[in-house]
C-alpha cells in the first residue's frame, strides 16, 4: 500500500506544481499583455505629438510663406498706385492747361 500511497502522493505533487505553473504563465501572459498595451499606447501618443509637432511646423513655415508673399504684392500694389497717382496729376495738370488756354 505504501507504493500506491506513495504514486498518489506523488501525482497530486504533479497536479499541484502543474497548476502552480499554469498560475505563473498565465500572471506572465497578463503582464506581458499589460507591457504591450502600455508601449503601444507610449507609441501612439509619441506618434501623435510628432504628428502635432510637424503639422505645426508646416503651418509656420505656410504662414510665414504667405506673409512674406502679401508684403511683396502689397509693395508692387503701392507702387502701381503712385505711377498711377503720378498719371492723374499729369492729366489734371495738362487739362488745366488746356482750360487756361482755351479761356484766354
Amino acid at each position: 500500500m505504501t507504493t500506491i500511497s506513495e504514486a498518489i502522493t506523488t501525482i497530486k505533487k504533479a497536479e499541484n506544481d502543474a497548476n502552480n505553473l499554469i498560475a505563473d504563465a498565465e500572471k506572465k501572459s497578463a503582464d506581458l499583455i499589460e507591457e504591450s498595451h502600455s508601449k503601444a499606447d507610449e507609441a501612439v501618443e509619441k506618434a501623435k505629438k510628432e504628428a502635432q509637432e510637424k503639422s505645426e511646423a508646416i503651418i509656420f513655415e505656410a504662414e510665414t510663406k504667405a506673409q512674406k508673399e502679401a508684403y511683396q504684392i502689397s509693395n508692387k500694389t503701392d507702387e502701381k498706385i503712385e505711377i498711377t497717382k503720378r498719371k492723374a496729376t499729369d492729366a489734371v495738370d495738362e487739362a488745366v492747361a488746356v482750360i487756361v488756354k482755351t479761356v484766354l
